[in-house]
């Protein structure tokens, strides 16, 4: 009876926060238009429209997918920075995502208002095949993983666990390297070589977040010790 009412109020909890979050969707890739167009200056910037097609294909695929395989992890990470969250993630998390919005800003000043660097058409390509990689790689973590919550902390209430399937017998962090890609393929996409600049800023805290994360898993999660043996390197396949 017991289990069952507790089925009754996640299914209830579910459809409530999944309207939520399905809401959220169209409005962030409304702010991310806002941000590029209006620091830019003008609509008429074709590649900055490939990167709003993308990432209006790619987030409603991906949170069908954890709606479909996942859906208890679309409650988890809508509640976001927990009471027990690590408190240098507390900082780090946010900093990273704020990040991505100046990133999105310097980009549209780049190419639309003062066109202070040129990424040439070339580099488009290569910038949509890397966004594709980091797409099917955080799509992998997220089907893989059931504790895959935006924040780093033991989630002892969920009966926390080692994953050593899929993308993480590869890289133990596979979650952080989606979000090393992403920021350098939005700057190839649109065409960009001053949005690098936050990218890099980016990519040093989150490699400073996985060390940190990495560094709590070994000490406080039981198994990931032995799992990291195995798995040697965090982010990158033969170098760390």
């Amino acid at each position: 009876m017991k289990e069952w009412k507790n089925m009754t109020e996640n299914k209830k909890g579910l459809r409530k926060i999944g309207v939520r979050t399905i809401l959220r969707i169209p409005l962030f890739i409304i702010l991310t238009a806002v941000i590029l167009f209006v620091s830019a200056g003008r609509i008429d910037i074709p590649r900055a429209w490939i990167y709003i097609g993308m990432i209006s294909i790619y987030y409603p695929i991906i949170m069908a997918i954890m709606y479909r395989i996942n859906p208890e992890l679309i409650i988890q990470r809508a509640r976001g920075i927990r009471k027990d969250t690590k408190s240098w993630d507390k900082v780090l998390m946010p900093a990273a995502v704020l990040i991505v919005y100046i990133q999105l800003a310097i980009i549209g000043l780049d190419v639309g208002r003062f066109q202070w660097s040129n990424l040439g058409i070339h580099f488009t390509v290569p910038g949509v095949i890397l966004y594709i990689i980091a797409a099917f790689f955080g799509s992998w973590a997220v089907i893989t993983n059931p504790h895959f919550e935006p924040t780093v902390r033991i989630q002892k209430e969920r009966d926390h666990q080692v994953i050593t399937k899929g993308p993480y017998k590869i890289v133990r962090h596979p979650g952080y390297l989606v979000t090393i890609l992403f920021p350098i393929s939005i700057s190839f996409i649109i065409g960009s070589v001053i949005g690098l600049i936050p990218a890099a800023i980016n990519i040093l805290l989150i490699i400073i977040r996985t060390y940190l994360e990495d560094k709590t898993l070994i000490n406080e999660l039981d198994g990931y010790s032995e799992y990291a043996k195995k798995t040697k390197y965090r982010l990158f396949p033969r170098i760390w």
